[in-house]
């Protein structure tokens, strides 16, 4: 893994050469042209992108609840017991997340207030084939369901010999209401705009492939996403106390995702830097996943050597990684530091994986330098507010002037006149 030593404004010019977001043309217009497909044909649309795309011929949509059912009951237990883990962890953790409305009184004859309502219908794209992840079915549908989110359905590529078991009995522990064997750019459009088997949802999460996520940017205001997610990242923050061979190997938990995964590590130890290279290269060797693993730390991945430990967050803030690891004595003193980071894990035993799958906190978050202005998938994505107001005659009659005023200000007359006639001003 290559090491890296500049000066500051070098790293950090360098990290957004590196995290700069690129959009294919090509890819552009081929997802549009399946919306619009998707749009005009609907379901005979979709039949023709499984034929084509998935190789598979479905028949109807819905999966039926027997089989999901059967899934469950028929999965392996120790598989079974950690998603009933991660389920109690999860709802523990997002159930804080509640918030509530509030009603202001306090001024004579003024009620003012704000309701939370949850979104109707959630659709999550679950990616299919080797790809499929369980946990983020959790992720996604747990919050959706404690925020009071009333129908909650699943899209997936369809398979030729079924869609995984372990998708199945999660999608049934997290209270998924259906799930639909259709995938890719096709499946974000029949979402976004209903076909006569899916229906249209009010907003769309998830992650998948390039055409997913160009599909989720082009339906964007016909309905909600959550983000546009890219590549995985993990960011790591160490000082010569930490062990290089679980810091290696938590970089690589990232790399074995996609060979545009981005694992970085900043320190101020020459030494440890040459130590967990070594060490990557070495492990790299094992990996099941060497080939992809191999391409992310050769092309996205690096080691950067500042010259103290505020340099080390400065230039990770910069970073605004997807998960950071801060692998220094009392990690919990440098919270404060950190400024930008989609999940925060503190100190050697807090290893990025437990983030994944048990601990509760969500694990859909943002990616490439979008922590900056973004957060974690939460039961706040799931709910709009609607704000109230109700003011009695002699309440309204205080403030008219000031209404009336600004209204003609910006050239508005019918604003003031709707004013005025509530004090027996009349216009013709």
């Amino acid at each position: 893994m290559k090491i890296v030593q500049k000066n500051l404004a070098e790293l950090e010019k360098m990290v957004q050469l590196k995290t700069r977001q690129l959009t294919d043309p090509k890819v552009e217009t081929a997802v549009s042209d399946i919306i619009n497909n998707v749009i005009e044909n609907g379901d005979a649309a979709l039949k023709e992108y499984g034929k084509k795309f998935d190789n598979v011929d479905v028949d109807t949509f819905k999966l039926d609840q027997k089989i999901i059912d059967e899934a469950y009951e028929t999965l392996d237990p120790d598989v079974k017991a950690a998603l009933l883990l991660a389920k109690k962890n999860i709802s523990s953790f997002h159930k804080k997340e509640l918030e509530k409305g509030f009603i202001d009184s306090e001024q004579p004859g003024v009620l003012r207030g704000q309701k939370l309502l949850p979104l109707q219908k959630v659709g999550l794209y679950v990616p299919g084939g080797t790809a499929a992840y369980p946990s983020t079915i959790m992720m996604s549908a747990m919050p959706a369901k404690i925020a009071g989110v009333e129908q909650v359905v699943i899209v997936t590529p369809p398979q030729k010999d079924g869609i995984s078991k372990a998708v199945l009995a999660a999608a049934k522990i997290a209270g998924v209401d259906a799930i639909y064997q259709v995938g890719g750019a096709q499946a974000i459009a029949a979402l976004a705009y209903g076909t006569e088997s899916i229906p249209r949802v009010d907003k769309i999460v998830g992650p998948g492939n390039i055409f997913v996520a160009t599909a989720k940017k082009q339906v964007f205001g016909q309905v909600a996403i959550d983000m546009v997610a890219g590549s995985s990242e993990i960011g790591v923050i160490a000082d010569d106390s930490a062990d290089p061979r679980q810091l290696a190997a938590d970089l690589l938990t990232q790399a074995e995702h996609d060979k545009l995964a981005r694992p970085i590590l900043v320190t101020d130890s020459m030494k440890l830097a040459k130590a967990v290279s070594d060490n990557v290269d070495s492990q790299l060797k094992v990996l099941p996943r060497e080939e992809i693993a191999t391409a992310s730390v050769n092309e996205k991945g690096f080691i950067a050597v500042v010259d103290k430990v505020d340099d080390m967050f400065t230039l990770m803030n910069t970073v605004a990684p997807e998960h950071l690891e801060i692998q220094l004595d009392d990690p919990t003193q440098y919270l404060n530091q950190i400024k930008n980071a989609g999940s925060v894990f503190l100190g050697k035993y807090a290893s990025e994986p437990l983030g994944d799958y048990v601990a509760g906190p969500n694990h859909i978050l943002p990616t490439g330098g979008t922590a900056r202005f973004s957060s974690p998938l939460g039961v706040y994505d799931f709910v709009k507010r609607t704000s109230f107001i109700q003011y009695t005659k002699p309440a309204l009659e205080k403030e008219a002037k000031a209404i009336t005023t600004l209204a003609r200000v910006e050239g508005l007359e019918g604003h003031a006149r709707a004013i005025e006639s509530r004090f027996d001003k009349y216009y013709d």
